[in-house]
């Protein structure tokens, strides 16, 4: 269950703790296969759910049918309404499994209710809850950095230096494949793809699978 993963909504619970809080708040566990869709944000189930295994994307699908990425998932990522950004009525948000993926879904409302016993690590698992909207806040604020640049190019360039500024290396992994990449900057994929080549030729990038490196900054 949780305990296997290290999650951010876990941060300074003990395994004891966290095994107490699994039956205390209700929490159970479900695996799907790659594709599959774990979750729907316009099912009004109202759970916050942790990646225990596999990955995963939040995928929205507008009304004329596009799909943009708006979060890839790893193990130990938390997703759920209250982390999400604000549903358009006509638009479905859902998590879809890149990998086979388990998931540990906890009911919002037995994170976010005083705790009868005032337990410590209760009210840790609400601090952490609060530093994780933070942080999808930030997630959030990157994401409109790079959608607001105008062109394939300043969108990839931005993209990319944000990548590398994370993990402190010009050469970094893609967290998901070119062509979810394109969903994520959205831009046509053959368009990115033929801009991505130009980069290549002009030494901006190297780009070895889902392996960048960035050869010169602008």
């Amino acid at each position: 269950m949780m305990t296997a993963v290290k999650t951010p909504l876990l941060l300074g619970v003990t395994e004891e703790e966290c095994a107490a809080m699994e039956t205390c708040f209700g929490v159970y566990q479900q695996c799907f296969a790659a594709d599959d869709v774990l979750y729907d944000f316009g099912d009004g189930r109202n759970l916050v759910g942790v990646l225990t295994s596999g990955s995963a994307n939040v995928e929205r699908i507008d009304e004329s049918g596009g799909r943009t990425i708006l979060e890839h998932l790893e193990a130990g990522s938390v997703f759920g309404e209250m982390l999400m950004f604000e549903r358009a009525n006509d638009d479905s948000i859902t998590v879809v499994c890149t990998r086979p993926c388990c998931v540990s879904f906890v009911p919002a409302s037995s994170l976010m209710k005083r705790c009868e016993n005032a337990c410590a690590h209760h009210t840790r698992v609400v601090e952490n809850m609060f530093r994780l909207v933070t942080d999808k806040a930030t997630s959030l604020s990157e994401r409109v950095e790079v959608l607001s640049r105008r062109s394939i190019r300043e969108k990839l360039l931005r993209y990319f230096t944000l990548q590398a500024a994370k993990r402190r290396s010009d050469s970094f992994e893609l967290p998901f494949s070119l062509s979810a990449l394109a969903d994520y900057i959205s831009t046509d994929r053959s368009a990115m793809m033929r801009e991505l080549k130009k980069m290549r030729e002009e030494e901006l990038v190297a780009v070895n699978g889902r392996i960048v490196t960035i050869q010169h900054r602008i």
